[in-house]
């Protein structure tokens, strides 16, 4: 497996749909955080804390912020590197050759998917260095301990969310036989989970709990915990509420907040432990998500005939 690491690690690095992807990636970040520079006065006016972090979650200018950008822009990165990981190779007849090496057949999809994993963090993570220290020279203000622990975690959520697409274009891959076919289901979920879903659900909360003039207040109560249990089946939504708890320390719950629980409550910042807590379940179910994908393209691929086109 560690050779054909390498020669994956190899062709990504080498390959010019990998050079495109990080350019994109690489002028959308750079675009986003001259946004928020632009409205960053305005808002560090009404709040002077937690500046640095400002710079990943304000917009302006009409340019979205750093973590809505990734938010979208994020699956389109792991479909590019692995929309075609099996099923091209599978067309061009080397997927024969290779198998027929004395290697496991499990090395094989071991291999595309941990270096298509590896080029992910690399990615995310040196994005955010350059984001941060762009920031960093525009302000001249330095992060602190919390800020820079705090954008550690996005960068680490943003890596996973992204390895979840990776593992999904994978098993399309596996499943579909040519990579156009792969590519625009992926696409397909993708626009899903990104911009309809959230209307399918309110859609489906509304019916199950319906909304009239003379609701109640339990009524509303269930059509709100309806549409948010139904919407953080979507990774989309997960790793969108998720960024936004950590990268806001004024957020307390990821959940409604009934008036009676506010009393006795003391104004004031979350620590980077306590936010942490809130968002486990997001990064155990991101990680689940990704973890269940691959096992699914893992067997489909140990159980398909490979010796013909």
């Amino acid at each position: 497996m560690g050779a054909l690491y390498r020669k994956e690690m190899s062709d990504h690095i080498h390959s010019k749909r990998f050079l495109i992807v990080l350019l994109l990636i690489l002028l959308t970040s750079c675009a986003s955080i001259y946004g928020a520079l632009s409205s960053l006065s305005s808002e560090t006016a009404s709040d002077s804390g937690y500046i640095f972090l400002k710079l990943f979650t304000l917009s302006g200018n009409s340019i979205p912020s750093f973590t809505s950008f990734i938010a979208l822009l994020g699956p389109f990165v792991g479909l590019a590197l692995g929309f075609d990981a099996i099923n091209s190779e599978r067309s061009e007849g080397t997927l024969n050759r290779l198998v027929a090496q004395p290697i496991y057949r499990d090395a094989v999809i071991n291999g595309k998917f941990l270096a298509g994993a590896t080029i992910i963090f690399l990615m995310v993570f040196s994005m955010g260095l350059i984001a941060g220290a762009v920031g960093l020279l525009a302000t001249g203000i330095p992060p602190s301990g919390e800020e820079l622990g705090r954008v550690l975690v996005l960068l680490f959520f943003t890596s996973v969310y992204i390895c979840f697409w990776l593992a999904l274009s994978i098993l399309f891959s596996v499943l579909c036989r040519h990579a156009a076919t792969s590519a625009m289901v992926v696409i397909a979920l993708w626009i899903f989970f990104a911009l309809f879903m959230t209307l399918v659900v309110s859609i489906a909360a509304n019916v199950l709990y319906p909304m009239g003039q003379t609701a109640t207040a339990s009524q509303i109560l269930a059509n709100y915990n309806c549409q948010m249990n139904l919407n953080r089946l979507s990774p989309y939504y997960l790793y969108s509420e998720a960024v936004s708890t950590i990268m806001n320390p004024q957020v307390r719950s990821t959940n409604i907040i009934l008036p009676q629980q506010l009393s006795g409550a003391i104004n004031g910042y979350l620590s980077l432990g306590q936010s942490l807590l809130l968002v486990w379940p997001h990064l155990t179910g991101l990680l689940a998500l990704t973890a269940v994908v691959f096992a699914v393209s893992y067997i489909s691929f140990m159980r398909k005939e490979i010796r013909g086109r």
